[in-house]
């Protein structure tokens, strides 16, 4: 195989379908993007990465199979690929029922990210997406956007206001 000259970064592992798994593929993440010189993606990658690899452990897993997160650092983008074993069911978006707990991943992903898709495998699929470098190096120059108020509301705890973001 030869290598993908456009190709800067590139990482590789297999999990066990548990949700620990998906917070370790999550670290993991934030951490390399971070290390590969793009903490302004870090977030968004590990955000992603956890939106898709928990999708892989609720919906793709079969027993004593893997899920595979790849990440892929171009000169244009990062890509994030999961992949699991369970080709017969194709991820779709959906809306979810404001008291739905579930239903949301795939809607956050294409709010998120620039492109994604899913590409059926010989046995499984892989779900992937990228953020672009550019809009990422062009956020970073703008000023930060500021961060939300703190606003305070009763609380049930003892008299102790609970801490709410305004939006």
């Amino acid at each position: 195989m030869t290598e993908d000259p456009l190709r800067l970064r590139y990482d590789r592992l297999d999990y066990t379908p548990f949700p620990k798994s998906v917070t370790l593929a999550r670290r993991r993440a934030h951490r390399l993007l971070t290390d590969w010189g793009h903490p302004e993606l870090a977030p968004d990658t590990a955000l992603l990465v956890s939106e898709l690899g928990g999708n892989a452990v609720l919906h793709g897993c079969l027993r004593d199979r893997f899920f595979r997160v790849e990440l892929a650092l171009t000169k244009h983008a990062v890509r994030v690929s999961v992949s699991d074993p369970r080709g017969e069911l194709l991820p779709s978006p959906r809306n979810a029922a404001p008291d739905e707990m579930f239903g949301r991943g795939l809607l956050i992903v294409g709010a998120l990210s620039d492109r994604w898709g899913v590409t059926e495998l010989t046995v499984g699929k892989l779900v992937w997406c990228e953020l672009d470098v550019v809009r990422a190096v062009r956020q970073s120059a703008n000023k930060q956007e500021p961060r939300p108020t703190p606003v305070t509301a009763p609380s049930r705890n003892r008299g102790r206001p609970a801490a709410r973001w305004a939006s």
